[in-house]
């Protein structure tokens, strides 16, 4: 990818433009969308492949959309979007062959194969989480809402905010099929929303929603075992505002991670050591909007992108590369904003 381009999801319903393309500028990170299409209803989270670019729809009736990349600054639908057979899908990866999506409103992942022309098949398997946790109103059935290959590529770790779990899904060499998932519990009520790898592989962090916490685990890709280590606050104790985390970034060397806070809209910055073991924190910064839905952090490692679902922009950040600290560069009005990837 070239890094000079980015490609932006927005909430249709709730006044997006859908998906945009917007030109980088390499020095600067200033954005400036080019085109943007509604021709998949919310789509809030977005992956790119070598030649396609691939969004969820967020909806009731979930499904997930392939679209051309001939001409990188217009994406244009391969076909007509697929349905996932399941409720609200959250978050997409590619990996082993497939697409895997994970279905919040009906607690399961789906994987659609990939085709040679980057076009998906319908589920060749839909995997139904069970159980529930203690939160009222959150956590009364499963709630899967993210995805992530492991380095190796062998496992695909699903996130589930409802049961207070991490399922590993081991994936079949020659098919990539998901087997019988290893599930990892998390301490009850914390709600896990997203995970992230370190680069060196050997750690994973887990960030809770329902609790601002983030989770610091050991993962061995021999046996699909993720044990957690610790627990790090993301915001202040005693803050006293109702905060619900949503986004963990690490910088590709390793030194530094960001989460992002909605509640208190701030990114928060944890230097690491060499290890992954022990997160230090560093400075919290306003977000620069209202209700910051997803981070994101540019391939080269000076910018950070702030996507403030609420407030309706996004906003960019240059990062200290001593201190790891963003400082706000700009933003871009965005209605409904929800995801920033790079093309």
């Amino acid at each position: 990818m070239s890094g000079n381009r980015a490609y932006l999801g927005s909430f249709t319903e709730a006044g997006g433009p859908g998906l945009t393309t917007a030109r980088l500028d390499a020095r600067t990170g200033a954005l400036t969308p080019v085109h943007a299409t509604d021709a998949v209803a919310n789509p809030s989270f977005l992956t790119a492949g070598p030649g396609a670019l691939y969004a969820v729809s967020e909806t009731a009736d979930g499904s997930v959309a392939a679209f051309s990349l001939a001409d990188p600054l217009s994406p244009t639908p391969l076909a007509a979007p697929v349905p996932v057979r399941g409720d609200a899908p959250t978050h997409l990866a590619l990996c082993a062959g497939h697409l895997f999506t994970a279905n919040y409103g009906s607690g399961s992942v789906s994987a659609l194969p990939l085709r040679a022309d980057g076009t998906l098949g319908g589920p060749s398997a839909v995997l139904a989480h069970r159980g529930r946790g203690p939160v009222s109103g959150r956590q009364e059935g499963p709630h899967a809402h993210a995805v992530v290959p492991d380095p190796s590529g062998g496992w695909l770790l699903a996130v589930d905010l409802g049961t207070d779990s991490v399922s590993g899904y081991p994936l079949d060499p020659v098919t990539g099929a998901p087997g019988a998932p290893r599930e990892t519990r998390l301490r009850p009520g914390m709600g896990p929303r997203q995970l992230v790898f370190h680069p060196g592989g050997r750690r994973a962090y887990v960030l809770g929603e329902l609790e601002s916490v983030l989770t610091v685990c050991r993962w061995d890709a021999g046996d699909g075992t993720l044990r957690p280590l610790a627990e790090v606050p993301v915001v202040p104790p005693g803050s006293g505002v109702e905060n619900f985390p949503s986004t963990p970034v690490i910088s590709a060397d390793g030194r530094f991670l960001w989460v992002a806070n909605r509640g208190r809209d701030s990114i928060v910055t944890f230097a690491l050591d060499p290890s992954g073991d022990r997160p230090e924190f560093r400075a919290e910064v306003d977000c620069g909007g209202h209700w910051p839905r997803h981070l994101a952090a540019h391939p080269d490692g000076h910018l950070l992108y702030a996507a403030n679902e609420r407030s309706g922009d996004i906003t960019r950040f240059t990062v200290d590369p001593g201190t790891g600290v963003p400082r706000r560069a700009g933003s871009l009005a965005m209605p409904a904003a929800s995801c920033v990837v790079f093309g």
